[in-house]
């Protein structure tokens, strides 16, 4: 049985007062999760505070990026061992939003997934498909080319150490959501990707829905056979409709 996981991504929001208040209420409600996983993403400059914060707390901490190299002359970047370092045990890589608006292709992401998983974080492997792409069918065929780039340069095993995200762009932000059937029906089919090459692999992996998650919409959506949590936005924001999610 896969653990439900529940992960907010902070995106670009947050400041020193807000992350306390965030933070501290999110910490109060734990103890109506259950036993789902739950982690949260903050801004890389909020990282340290956050792991203050968390002290002591069954929260897990991630970054919403990672630099596919190590050390040098990369400025702006940050490394896993870096991250690592400052408490981390996650981290995104490849959402759309690095994809769409900073260029990253297929390979930029497979190349920071690799470079996580070898710091023994665990990356969030993000994929999803714009809405042209969705109109025009074309669905599978991009979440495949997304893991694909993957799976050639780490091999199918990685998946093993790592979480997979379907987050149809169309629904990031937009205040749209895929139906628990469109959602379901994308993940099956990773699944079942997956498992032509591994079935145990396929069997264990966790795959998280994105796409305007809220505590109406939640329950419905996790229910699903093949969705196993969500990678939350904007409703990640404030402990109220983050833990109505999670308890959801």
């Amino acid at each position: 049985m896969r653990q439900i996981l529940v992960a907010g991504n902070w995106k670009l929001n947050g400041s020193k007062e807000s992350i306390q208040s965030l933070v501290s209420g999110i910490n109060e409600g734990m103890s109506g999760v259950g036993d789902k996983a739950v982690a949260v993403c903050p801004p890389f400059v909020y990282i340290p505070r956050v792991a203050d914060l968390l002290s002591g707390s069954e929260i897990g901490l991630g970054s919403q990026d990672v630099a596919s190299e190590e050390t040098g002359a990369f400025t702006g970047e940050v490394s896993a061992d870096m991250l690592k370092e400052v408490g981390c045990q996650y981290a995104i890589v490849g959402h759309s939003e690095r994809r769409s608006i900073y260029g990253e292709r297929d390979q930029d992401t497979a190349a920071k997934f690799a470079a996580a998983r070898a710091k023994g974080l665990t990356p969030i492997l993000c994929v999803g498909e714009l809405l042209e792409e969705r109109e025009s069918g074309d669905t599978e065929n991009v979440v495949a080319r997304q893991l694909d780039a993957v799976i050639e340069l780490e091999g199918v095993a990685a998946l093993a150490d790592a979480v997979i995200a379907y987050e149809p762009v169309w629904a990031i932000g937009t205040g749209k959501t895929a139906s628990p059937d469109q959602a379901q029906a994308v993940h099956a089919f990773i699944r079942a990707k997956v498992a032509e090459l591994d079935a145990d692999v396929a069997s264990k992996v966790q795959i998280l829905y994105g796409g305007s998650v809220n505590g109406g919409n939640a329950a419905e959506l996790f229910a699903m056979e093949d969705i196993d949590g969500g990678l939350i936005g904007g409703a990640s924001l404030t402990p109220e409709a983050f833990l109505a999610i999670c308890t959801a």
